[in-house]
This record gives C-alpha cells, structure tokens and sequence, in this order.
C-alpha cells in the first residue's frame, strides 16, 4: 500500500514509502474501524516535517507517513463499533493518548507528558496513505452534505478549541459578553477562525499584512467581517480604530506579533495563541508596558494546541450551519488541488511556493 513519508531528521526526505494493508482486526477488543483515504489537506506542519524540523518515525520504522489532516469513507468494522456503518464519511483525529491524568480522560490534547503522538506528526504514521485503522474512539462521523469540505474538519477543530478556551477561562468573570474580536492571519486557520467567531455572532476585524483586495480578503468580507492590511494600519492603531478587543486570535506564530497583540487586547480579554514557529528569533518589546496592561486590565494569554474529539464534533456542527448561514464559504478555502500520492513533489512545492494558496490537499482516491 502506497503512503507518502519523511525520513526524519533529513531534510527533504519526501518519498513514495510502502505499508502493508490495515485490517480491522488489528484494533483489539473488536473496535476497529477501516476508511478508504479520500483526501488529505496538507499544510505548513508537512513543509516544515519534511525540512527535518521535527518530527519521529513510529516504533519499528524508520520513515514517518506524514498528513495529519484526513478525510474518508468507512470499508469495514469490527463487531463492536457502535454509530458507525461502512460507507459512512469520517474524519479521524490527531493526536493519541499517553500516560498524564489528562490523557486517560480523554484531554489527550492537554497531556502533560514529554512525550506525544500525533498522526502524520510525531511517532504515528500519518493519512497520506491509501487505507488505515483505528479506534471507533477517535473516529468522527461528517454528514454527506459535508463531503465535499469535510477535509477542512481538522483545522477547524483547532479554531474551534481555541475559541472555546477563551470562554472557558472568562467563566471566572461571570458576566463575560465579548463583543469584538480580532483574528490575526488570513491563512486557512485564521480564515476559520474568523468564520467561528462570525457564527457566534460577533464584530470580527481580520488582519494580515497582505492588502486587499484578494481572495483571503474577500472570504473575509463575505463573512460580514472587516479586513485590514497591518501594511497600511499596524495592530496597535487598529485596535484603536476598531476594538477594544475582547478576544484576538493569533494564527500566524511570528513572535513580535504575538505581543503586538498583548498591547491590542483589550480590558478583560483574552489572546489565543495557536501559531508557533522552530526559530530562535529575539524581538524587543515595550516590557513594561504590556505587563501594566496585563495587571491593571485583567488580561489572559493562552497557549491552545491540537484539539480532542469534542472540538472536532462541535466543528462539524459548525460548518453545517456556515453552509446554511454562508453558502459555498468554506469549498472556497480549497484552492489547491493534487491528484494522487504520485504526486506528492508537487504537493510540497505548492506548500513551498505558491503563495496563493489556502488549502492545498491530496485527493487520494476519486469518490463522487
């Protein structure tokens, strides 16, 4: 069976790899569940595994299949899978459970161990590959309606954690009601993440430093939601124009943006941090000014990685209501098609350089 891997640890290592066929029966206690691969959104976390930033192949390999972002159709079960039938749509999730008490409750995505597992990652085989196995547990059911966007099922789940920790953590404040919120990046996580905060019903500001108008821009604007280029107005005087600020969203992982936004975050509010970056860059910061704004304000910043099954059922609800609420949105953020794992050198210069792109994925195996 065909599967696209990195050697990690060697930069550029992408290559067609061989795995033997998952059977159902390879999940103990008769839960196993078998998808046919339909297809796999594939993003800056692939580039950067294959440039040997990080990431470690499973136990026993010595390559690592990569693609966490899956999308597919059910072949089999095992006898004692409940709620899902062959032919169902599924999407798996991510990341596995280690040994930390918030793994067995199933918050694997808050695990305190050193060590993790995560799909495509670090240390479990990937989606990029034509068929897998695996527990009903972290096997999520999408409607047939959500076919053709189900592959967006992964990043939204991270949107959708995020967002929803900023309001776990305000529940301290009894009466919270955010009434503005700033996403900053217009890629595929920040354009979700705007499109979330737009279904609650919030006053969105987007920026990015790219000026309109183009696409990203422009599926911003069709959200009822405003665009501002950080070329033209830097967040700190678009926080004056358009917050204050009860939630921002950071979704592009440059450092000097993140405490940007420390000083655009309003009174009470809360900055979601979701982007990170392998470097070592060092930015001088106006220290003591934020940390005032943080005291004196009772300001939150968080850190939000992954995401469990719970976000991912409550993203598939989500993007049922943005097909009724805003239809034919979310087929728009898949700009770039690559047709089958042979490919996979063009999946990688598309993720390298083409700059137009919002979601590039691998359609696997044809299925409409």
């Amino acid at each position: 069976m065909k599967a696209v891997a990195v050697y990690p640890g060697k930069p550029n290592s992408i290559h067609l790899a061989d795995l033997p066929m998952p059977k159902v029966g390879g999940v103990p206690d008769g839960r196993g569940v078998l998808v046919e691969v339909l297809r796999v959104g594939v993003d800056g976390t692939d580039k950067e595994i294959n440039a040997a930033e990080y990431g470690d192949a499973p136990e026993g390999y010595d390559f690592l299949v990569t693609g966490h972002e899956s999308f597919g159709r059910v072949l089999e079960v095992g006898p004692n899978v409940r709620d899902i039938e062959p032919g169902d749509y599924v999407v798996a999730t991510v990341r596995r459970p280690g040994t930390s008490i918030y793994d067995q409750i199933g918050a694997y995505d808050m695990t305190t161990d050193e060590t993790y597992f995560e799909h495509g990652i670090n240390l479990r085989h990937g989606y990029l590959t034509e068929r897998y196995v695996d527990d009903q547990e972290y096997i999520v059911k999408v409607p047939a309606g959500l076919k053709e966007v189900g592959v967006l099922l992964e990043p939204t789940s991270i949107a959708e954690k995020g967002i929803e920790q900023a309001y776990e953590i305000q529940r301290r404040l009894k009466v919270w009601r955010p009434e503005r919120a700033a996403v900053v990046g217009a890629g595929t996580l920040g354009l979700l993440a705007t499109l979330i905060l737009r279904l609650r019903g919030m006053d969105v500001t987007t920026l990015a430093r790219t000026q309109p108008p183009y696409l990203n821009s422009e599926l911003v604007e069709a959200l009822g939601a405003k665009y501002v280029s950080t070329r033209r107005t830097p967040l700190v005087e678009a926080a004056e124009e358009h917050g204050p600020w009860d939630i921002i969203f950071e979704a592009t992982g440059v450092s000097s943006v993140v405490f940007e936004s420390m000083e655009a975050l309003g009174k009470n509010g809360v900055l979601v941090l979701t982007g990170i970056s392998g470097g070592d860059n060092k930015v001088e910061v106006p220290g003591d000014r934020i940390m005032l704004g943080f005291v004196l304000g009772n300001k939150v910043a968080v850190g939000s990685v992954n995401a469990n099954r719970t976000y991912f059922e409550r993203g598939v609800q989500d993007m049922a209501l943005a097909e009724a609420e805003y239809p034919g949105w979310l087929g728009r953020l898949l700009t770039h098609r690559v047709r089958g794992l042979d490919n996979y050198e063009e999946m990688i210069r598309l993720l390298t350089d083409e700059k137009g792109a919002i979601k590039v994925f691998v359609e696997v195996n044809g299925y409409l």
